[in-house]
């Protein structure tokens, strides 16, 4: 009998694979890096072919670490960095560009285009996003207009479209010998071409976009049995799919409406269970799938999207070697007393929610010869705090509900300092589970859940558990001067580029 559930975590910078039990703890693990592709200002690419190369090496040795076969996994799940767009050869098995990755803003100006015919909002009624760069349509979009010949080749069905679960599921289930094309409904409803109400390809924006569906993979739920693996996982059911927030909504057992997670990576990104219905929003967030189970309804959720959060780490380590490794950072930070005025607006590739301004850019602010490393290294923290705050502010003004804790996961979360901080800049308590690789834990229980391993969601709700909770000690009125001060540095980020 199988004993276990394996989880394929790819995502922004590495990809992991993670051996779960029926308690959602962690049997095994392995994990490697892949290459950042940056060959312009705010182009950033991804080798596909490395990435499939990676995850079927993490795969085995995962497995190898504890002694484990194929045959002791009940089923295996996907979890991906979302909005990522691949187009490949049905044919050879490969790519005719490398991935856009979801950060990359190469598409503004067929953004600016299409707002300025009809505004940013044009899309949101059907697919509960504004016109931005981050989503895989428009992407799509610029590989069909840039490739020689990809257009005509995808209209003919010989090139294939996927966001990153889609190019693994493809090259799990057989590749090139009849490898399944298809994505789940959580992923699909990134790409900017998903009808939210119908659950299927919007024939109306397909044309607006210049999208041929032959390219396109099928929708299906995020928990079912789509097929048997080969290769490494030789007869494995593939029966699980989420992109990674909603896979991290999920492992942190949000059920039900009202419930949130914060998720802390190479992004920030808050997702709330608001239920059966779509939640159109009025204040800068997503309106998007949480997730689908089998037959039963699809679950909505609300999301605000920060684009910089971690990767801010990284880039003071790898850009400026203010920091020789990313743990560094909090006993730096933590060698000052507060930030000395300093923020730091990670814009990188613009803002995302709520302010959705593609023309912003990063700064620095508040910057006297007072101001030094460790003031720095605060700031670049606190960013991640801050624009957690305003996504909550904005969440609670759509919903109307307030967030009495945040439950956090994530890379970040094992950093004291910020997850103190956030829960004194927020004022509610912020809480960190025992499992704290939710991402993947998320697609485990949907993979899971397909093949029975798990019988109900009520066994996932039973098995989340509170490992830490932090929380606020900041008096009222300086977490509103320090709220203010940022608000002030987001006003000097905007509209940077003309």
């Amino acid at each position: 009998m199988a004993r276990y559930v394996g989880a394929i975590d790819q995502g922004t910078t590495s990809t992991r694979f993670i051996v779960f039990d029926a308690a959602g703890t962690i049997v095994a693990v392995d994990q490697r890096e892949h290459a950042q592709i940056m060959p312009r200002p705010g182009w950033v690419e991804h080798d596909a072919a490395e990435i499939w190369r990676s995850t079927r090496e993490v795969i085995a040795a995962a497995l190898t670490k504890v002694g484990l076969a194929a045959s002791d996994l009940a089923a295996v799940g996907i979890t991906n960095q979302r909005e990522t767009t691949v187009l490949w050869d049905r044919a050879s098995g490969k790519p005719v560009h490398n991935a856009l990755v979801w950060m990359d803003t190469r598409t503004d100006q067929l953004v600016a285009g299409l707002t300025a015919d009809g505004g940013q909002d044009r899309l949101r009624a059907k697919t509960g996003l504004p016109l931005a760069t981050y989503f895989s349509g428009l992407k799509l979009r610029w590989v069909l207009d840039t490739v020689p010949g990809a257009r005509q080749r995808a209209e003919l069905g010989e090139l294939l479209f996927g966001t990153i679960d889609t190019w693994l599921a493809w090259n799990l289930t057989g590749g090139v010998d009849g490898g399944l094309h298809l994505t789940d409904v959580t992923n699909a409803s990134r790409t900017q071409l998903m009808n939210l109400e119908t659950l299927d390809w919007d024939a109306e924006i397909l044309t607006l976009l210049n999208v041929p569906r032959a390219c396109l993979p099928d929708i299906r739920s995020s928990s079912e049995v789509y097929g048997a693996c080969d290769g490494v996982l030789a007869g494995v059911p593939l029966a699980g799919i989420l992109g990674d927030q909603q896979a991290a909504l999920f492992g942190q057992a949000c059920l039900a409406p009202g419930e949130a997670k914060n998720t802390y990576g190479t992004g920030c990104f808050m997702l709330m269970n608001t239920g059966e219905k779509p939640f159109p929003s009025r204040h800068g967030l997503l309106t998007t799938l949480g997730y689908k189970l089998g037959d039963a309804p699809a679950v909505y959720a609300l999301e605000g999207s920060v684009s910089i959060a971690g990767a801010l780490v990284q880039w003071l380590r790898d850009n400026l070697g203010v920091i020789a490794d990313a743990a560094e950072i909090e006993s730096l930070a933590a060698s000052v007393e507060d930030n000395g005025d300093v923020y730091f607006v990670p814009a990188f590739s613009g803002l995302y929610a709520p302010h959705w301004d593609a023309g912003a850019r990063g700064v620095i602010a508040g910057l006297t010869r007072f101001a030094g490393k460790g003031h720095l290294a605060r700031a670049v923290l606190e960013a991640t705090a801050f624009q957690t705050r305003e996504v909550i502010d904005a969440m609670i003004r759509d919903s109307g509900v307030t967030i009495t804790e945040l439950r956090c996961d994530g890379g970040m979360v094992i950093n004291e300092l910020l997850m103190q901080f956030q829960a004194d800049i927020l004022g509610v308590p912020v809480v960190r589970p025992r499992v704290i690789e939710t991402t993947a834990l998320g697609a485990a229980y949907a993979a899971g859940l397909a093949v029975g391993y798990w019988r109900s969601t009520s066994q996932i709700a039973a098995n989340w558990g509170e490992d830490k909770r932090w929380t606020s000690t900041m008096a009222p009125d300086r977490r509103a001067a320090l709220n203010a001060k940022w608000d002030k540095a987001v006003a000097r980020s905007r509209d940077w580029v003309d």
